[in-house]
């Protein structure tokens, strides 16, 4: 995997520098796939890389841990807190205040607004937007449509999420972020896997051509089928 995170490490650079542009900005959720992808990016621009912290109505540790992997990689960052943008969002469509209750309407307007601030920061600063999306997530579509897939550069896309896990540990992510249950923060107490329904080992054995148990297969079969309009461009009419 060393090798292989150089390659990444040039292939950041090679991107940003193709695009004309001077260096790159990306969300910091004190989640696995973030930190990853905030310590490639800063050894690719240590000088030009900025992360955004976006609490949206988020768990304070997820701060906490944003934070911890700043400090780790010496990254710049700015705190955005979005509670009152949501707040002023939803309620020009008459919804209270109270987010606590599941409703993915409302919490795929958070990433939505995260994209939107990142792609802010991108055009003041001729940055490319980094993503931190893994080929396990892209793969079962679980991501936010024009949300965390708007970006200019997936750097993670090829790697599953046992990979990215192992690079992590190789570029000394701090622990508790390696261990902890991958979330999106959506609502409170919202885990990836607890959302599935599968967890991340059957996603990526799955993936890896292994045999399957019949209830994952079918349920991952229905992922993708189902996340197929997330992968491509808007249909238009061939006539």
């Amino acid at each position: 995997m060393k090798n292989y995170i150089n390659e990444l490490i040039n292939w950041i650079r090679y991107r940003i520098s193709d695009a004309g542009l001077e260096g790159v900005v990306f969300g910091l959720s004190g989640g696995l796939d973030s930190s990853v992808l905030a310590a490639l990016c800063a050894k690719a621009y240590p000088d030009k890389a900025l992360g955004l912290i976006m609490p949206c109505y988020s768990n304070a540790e997820d701060e906490e841990h944003a934070r911890l992997v700043a400090e780790a990689f010496d990254i710049s960052f700015n705190v955005i807190v979005l509670d009152d943008v949501l707040d002023l969002f939803m309620s020009k469509f008459g919804e209270e205040e109270n987010y606590a209750h599941w409703d993915l309407a409302i919490a795929n307007v958070k990433p939505r607004l995260r994209m939107t601030c990142l792609y802010y920061y991108a055009a003041k600063n001729k940055y490319l937007v980094a993503g931190s999306s893994n080929r396990s997530e892209m793969a079962a579509g679980y991501f936010t449509k024009y949300g965390d897939s708007a970006v200019d550069i997936m750097p993670l896309a090829n790697l599953l999420k046992s990979q990215v896990k192992e690079i992590a540990a190789d570029l000394g992510v701090p622990r508790e972020i390696i261990e902890k249950p991958p979330s999106g923060g959506l609502w409170p107490e919202q885990t990836d896997e607890g959302e599935m329904g599968i967890t991340y080992a059957e996603l990526d054995n799955y993936l890896l051509g292994r045999e399957s148990d019949k209830k994952v297969k079918e349920t991952i079969d229905k992922m993708i089928k189902g996340a197929e309009h997330k992968k491509k461009l808007p249909p238009v009419p061939d006539f």
